[in-house]
Parts: structure tokens; sequence; C-alpha cells
């Protein structure tokens, strides 16, 4: 099986000399074995292997139990580990996100954080994750349900850009029998046996009813065709580029006859990429919503239509127009007047009095308060200043770097539209580091990576907060 495994490595490009590998840990059979074939492919090809564990903060004991088994495993097998300790059901609240997806965002910034140095270094990073044939046809599935298009179909694909699955290629009994043969201990997740989830439900009943009345090989026949959907999604998405080129204006696009003259598929995909340009994303983008764009060349001049993020697409004399609207609120940008920080010091302007300090930071406990924020200030490459906002304004809203226009920001945050242009913020250029009383850019908080820390303390706000 090992060879298997490096065999697939080798085939879909995985690891390359010097690279640096983070393998995820959780101490279940499949991210051991992971562990297992790649500590000792290193005797092979000379790459660098660490080990990162993310202790979740929901499983109470059971978690704590689960990191001290890979802290000891790797200690024995001789590789270095880092466990990332967080409030995932904390977060999940002030995210206002489930705990699944807010788990799966501490997860990606973990392996970013653990990474940065090595990036830094010009080194080439993989993150390394245990999935296997049966975890790939039960997303295969699920995906399926919801109604995903290709992309959705061939998600889980061998290596992806940083990440990759050098076991994809086998299934949970393999694995099974591999840990048997080598005398590999491993552990057991409790929450895996739980039907809370939609997964397991899958796990549970939907596979393996697949497997024992339809097809024994039903998992590893999925990962096949998973194979070659992901082939046809390249294809057509580099179709779609090319083809929207040709429609491309300034921040717009412009379709004309000579668009709708073409395969329908293209069309579709050309319009994913349009979407995903002026959007910086493609979620909670639906196919009915490309199906709407793509009926307005049926209809009247003039009629439009409003997507998330701002979209609108209409029909004009000759041509589908797709855009994204521009800022509307008459008043934004008029009272914008800069006041540089003075850092470490007191800055008075006419939005108020900011204090500013900077500290070095060795897991101090951070200030959680309205008007007193924490920032990374390793991280800020310019002086910042403050004033009100003004157009172009945008706000870091995740650790991939997504942007979001302050403006939508604001209305998310629910302030009314006659205080938002009288809102101080902390800005470098159009970059968003604070709004003052609200969130932080997520690109400035603090890590465990952070050497020091910029406080600032905004006194024109309600005292204590």
């Amino acid at each position: 099986m090992y060879r298997e495994v490096t065999g697939y490595i080798k085939e879909n490009h995985m690891i390359e000399k010097g690279d640096t590998v983070l393998a995820g840990v959780s101490g279940g059979g499949d991210s051991v074995t992971m562990l297992y074939i790649l500590k000792e492919y290193q005797k092979e090809l000379e790459f660098t292997l660490r080990v990162v564990h993310v202790h979740h903060g929901i499983r109470g004991e059971e978690a704590d139990r689960d990191s001290r088994f890979v802290q000891e495993l790797c200690a024995g097998w001789e590789i270095p580990c880092r466990v990332y300790s967080y409030d995932v059901p904390a977060l999940s609240a002030k995210w206002k996100l489930g705990e699944e997806e807010t788990g799966r965002l501490v997860r990606r910034e973990t392996f970013r954080l653990e990474g940065d140095k090595d990036r830094e270094q010009g080194k080439k990073v993989r993150t390394a994750l245990a999935h296997n044939q049966e975890d790939l046809a039960e997303t295969m599935i699920h995906n399926l349900c919801r109604g995903t298009g290709l992309r959705g179909l061939c998600t889980m694909r061998p290596a992806a850009e940083d990440i990759i699955r050098p076991i994809l290629c086998l299934s949970r009994s393999q694995i099974r029998d591999f840990l048997q043969e080598k005398g590999i201990s491993c552990i057991q997740d409790s929450t895996n046996q739980s039907d809370e989830y939609t997964r397991n439900r899958i796990r549970h009943h939907i596979l393996p009813e697949l497997e024992t009345q339809v097809n024994k090989k039903a998992s590893a026949h999925m990962v096949e065709t998973a194979s070659r959907l992901a082939l046809a999604e390249d294809y057509l998405s580099e179709q779609g580029k090319t083809l929207l080129k040709a429609f491309a204006g300034d921040r717009q696009y412009c379709f004309t006859e000579e668009f709708f003259h073409r395969p329908k598929i293209l069309q579709i995909y050309a319009l994913q990429q349009a979407v995903e340009d002026l959007a910086g994303r493609r979620k909670d983008i639906s196919a009915v919503h490309y199906e709407k764009i793509l009926n307005l060349w049926q209809m009247q001049t003039g009629r439009k239509i409003s997507l998330p993020y701002g979209i609108t697409a209409g029909r004009t004399y000759g041509a589908v127009l797709l855009y994204q609207k521009p800022e509307t609120d008459e008043t934004s940008g008029k009272n914008a007047e800069e006041t540089q920080l003075i850092i470490p010091g007191d800055t008075i302007c006419a939005c108020g009095r900011i204090q500013a300090e900077i500290f070095s930071y060795t897991g101090q406990k951070i200030e959680e308060k309205k008007y007193t924020k924490w920032l990374d200030y390793d991280r800020i490459e310019k002086n910042p200043c403050v004033r009100t906002r003004k157009e172009g304004d945008f706000l870091i809203i995740n650790s991939r770097g997504d942007r979001k226009k302050l403006r939508r920001c604001m209305i998310d945050e629910k302030i009314p539209s006659e205080e938002r242009d009288k809102i101080p913020v902390i800005a470098c250029g159009d970059e968003i580091l604070w709004i003052i009383g609200s969130r932080i850019s997520e690109r400035y908080k603090i890590t465990p990576k952070t050497r020091k820390v910029l406080v600032l303390k905004y006194q024109g706000g309600h005292k204590n907060e």
C-alpha cells in the first residue's frame, strides 16, 4: 500500500524536493496512516514534514485526549508538532456561523499561520489532508443533492493549489488493514458516530446502501468519475474565460448577440467568471441567477435584475450589461478629511480622540471592547489615519483576503444610513483597519505569530467600552 500511495503522490505532483508539508493530524486512523506514509516517504525524497493539530474546544476531555495522543505520536516518530487551540463554539456565536463552517475557517487560518515563515523563506508549502475514497464519495453525494455544478462534484482533488490529499486513492478498509498490519494505534472521534451531521448520515446509511445494493466499488468509481469531471471542469472554465475576454469592459461586461449564439454551457461558464471577477467570489450565486441573466436577452430593453453583492444585469439596446452598482450614498466621501495617527501618542481630530500605544505580544488576553481594539502592528505597512468614509473604502473580511466594500459592511452591521458618514474609521489608503465602534479587518487580528500589538482607544464613544 505504501507504493500505491507514493505512486499516487508522484502521479499528481504533490510533493517536490525542498517542499514543506504541513500534515493535518487529528489522531484518527486516516490521518495517522497518512503521517506514517509521509514519514517513510521522507527517506526517498528530501522535504520538511511538520504536524498541525487543531483543538476545537468542543469535545472536552476527549479533545484533550486527542491532542495528547498526537503530541505523543509525533514525539515517538520524531516529527515536529504544533497544537493550535480555539474556542470554536464561542467563535461560531461571534461570527454567526455554524460550528462546522467555523471549524473549517479556523483550520484554514491555522495552516496559513503555520506556513507563513516557510513561505517568507521562499519554500513551497503544502497542506496534507487525510481524505480517503469514501470521504470523496460522501462529498460528491452531498453536493449532488444540493444541486451544485461540475465544480461541486469534483472539489476534493488529489492536488489543488497548496492542498494535497495523499491517501485519496485508499479506501477505509485498506486503511484499517494497514494499521492492523503495522500495529499502529489511533483514536476514534465520537462525533463521527452521530447522525446529527449530514455527512455522517450519508456515511452511515446512504453510501453503505449503494455499496451493498448497487455496486460494492461505488466509492472507487466515484473517485474515477470525479477525476474525469475535474478535467471537464478545468477545460470548460478555460473556454469560458477565453469567451469572456471578447465582452469585457471597464468593471462591466457587455454581452452582445454574438455571445448568445455560443454554446449555452460556455455562456454559463463565462458568466460564472464574470460574476466572480465583479464580486470577488462566487458563493451565493446559483444556477437560477445565471438563467435569469441569459433570459434577459429575450426581454425588452430596460429590464433589470439584481444579483448578490450589488451586481446588476440589464437589457440594453443590442446587449445585456453586467455590472456592479457604484456607491449610491450622495454624502459618502464629503467629510473624509484625514488626520494621521500619532503612534504612540494621542491624536485629536474632529472625529474624537484616538490614544495609541505599542507593546510586545507574549500571549496576553485580548481586550474585546467596543472602543478599544488590538491590531497586529507588524502587518501595518503605512501610517494609519482617522477619518470618515469615502468612496472606494474596503475591509478585509476573512483569512483568504477577500474584500467587502465599507458601505456593504455598514449595511451588514445594521448601521443606519444617516449615521454612516459620521462614523470614524482607521484607514491606510482605501483599506479600513477598524470601523470604530464596530469590527476590525481580519488582516490585522492578533495571531500566535504577532510580535507587536497596536492598541487603539477611541474616546469619542462611551466610557469603558
